[in-house]
């Protein structure tokens, strides 16, 4: 039988139109605008001034804090701005504006970089690495990676857990990553095995991506400290207590992390933009990104680098058709609108999703009828429909002791309501001001 998490969870439509297209390289862009705030906790501090010219991969913002992460230049050029501009969600954020220098060759050299298996760098060297190259979680989370790896001595680590769910309809990006890349995802794995003084880990991925699954037991299979796990199908299983409930059977504990059961959790994505960094010491200055819609001539996945206008992915694939509804950073579960497709991709853009008119409707909201799907299908335990009245009335304290501050924002209430009363629109508000 499938492992799963036991409380709660969707099946929402897949539509997984680009799980067999391998990842394309987006041409390089003319300008780049990269924020300085792509990680949970300190925005970086830029280093670099108004007409200077900067090189692939300088740090151009360093990190602030502990809970901070480095930038990095992703083109070769001149610092042309620095400037605050309209992120995807519609608010201005400080960026550094780089035209890129079109004369300089590498812009656009494709290397490729040989399969580096043996790891030379001590545990120290490892986490510092990663420190250095501005390694944040690829999964949507954006915490800075050498936070989670920093762990104190009274912490009993006994498990890495990779997460290779990517449950969210439409996207496929990390999908394609484990096509493409599993051997170095493998050593990237074992890189963090040594740097955490751990014995075991294990890579969870869907059973909707058979190929990935079969991929990663090929490589594994003589290697016993490595193991893969086959999960049922079923949304929102990428979220890290889930996966942790799922593959291991152990809870985490309410508003504690994976880390205080004994495991450490890392997405695909950043696992291979750790081996990136650690074998080849690039920092992360691209990502994959998954642009897709049904209407689209091209769905596609590419390597894009960070602070590439999102409009650029757009004209590649076609442009945007008519009756087009919205415009999603990320997928249409845990996404946000797009407000300006000139704002820039960055560490946390898994995807572009384009929604026809047609599949974004959303229903009149009417009273409640006491159906209690949204308690149901909730995978925290939560009342979704009692934590949206509580902040109707503007009871945040009421709704702050109901828990509202574990919801984990997946977007399983609202997706099955029967009167369509938008849930999670009112318990992200409510989450905000019960923090205050």
């Amino acid at each position: 039988m499938l492992k799963t998490f036991p409380k709660g969870g969707i099946h929402p439509e897949e539509n997984k139109l680009t799980s067999t297209k391998e990842i394309k390289k987006l041409p390089t862009p003319k300008i780049v605008y990269v924020p300085i705030s792509q990680h949970i906790g300190i925005p970086s501090e830029i280093i670099v001034a108004k007409k200077e010219k900067v090189q692939i991969g300088q740090v151009i913002a360093k990190s602030a804090g502990f809970v901070s992460s480095n930038i990095h230049a992703p083109v070769a050029g001149t610092v042309t701005k620095l400037d605050k501009i309209i992120d995807s969600s519609g608010y201005k954020k400080q960026c550094i504006v780089i035209k890129t220098d079109e004369k300089d060759p590498s812009n656009y050299e494709d290397i490729v970089y040989p399969l580096k298996t043996e790891i030379i760098l001590s545990p120290k060297e490892i986490l510092q690495r990663i420190t250095d190259s501005g390694i944040v979680g690829l999964g949507g989370a954006t915490f800075p990676s050498h936070v989670k790896l920093n762990v104190n001595k009274d912490k009993k680590i006994d498990h890495l857990l990779i997460n290779g769910v990517e449950c969210e309809p439409y996207l496929t990006a990390d999908h394609r990553l484990m096509l493409e890349r599993a051997k170095e995802i493998v050593i990237g794995v074992k890189i963090l095995l040594h740097a955490l003084h751990i014995e075991k880990a294990i890579i969870g991925i869907e059973n909707n991506k058979k190929n990935a699954i079969q991929n990663f037991k090929k490589l594994t299979k003589n290697d016993k400290g490595i193991q893969v796990a086959s999960l049922a199908v079923k949304y929102p299983q990428g979220g890290e207590k889930q996966l942790v409930r799922a593959v291991l059977k152990r809870e985490v504990p309410k508003n504690r992390l994976p880390l205080d059961v004994g495991v450490i959790v890392h997405n695909v994505g950043t696992i291979y933009a750790i081996y990136q960094a650690v074998q080849h010491n690039k920092p992360l200055i691209e990502r994959v990104v998954t642009v897709t819609g049904k209407k689209l001539e091209d769905p596609s996945n590419y390597w894009v680098k960070i602070g590439t206008p999102i409009q650029n992915l757009l004209d590649e694939v076609g442009g945007i058709p008519e009756n087009t509804s919205k415009i999603l950073n990320g997928g249409p579960m845990m996404g946000k609108a797009v407000k300006d497709t000139h704002a820039p991709v960055t560490k946390a853009t898994s995807g572009i999703v384009l929604i026809a008119d047609d599949e974004a409707s959303r229903g009149k909201a009417i009273n409640c009828i006491r159906c209690g799907e949204c308690v149901y299908v909730c995978p925290m335990g939560l009342e979704p429909h009692l934590l949206m009245n509580l902040t109707e009335k503007h009871l945040w304290e009421r709704a702050k002791s109901e828990d509202i501050m574990t919801c984990i924002e997946c977007g399983s209430c609202s997706y099955v309501c029967p009167s369509h009363r938008p849930l999670l629109d009112y318990i992200l508000f409510g989450k905000k001001l019960s923090k205050n």
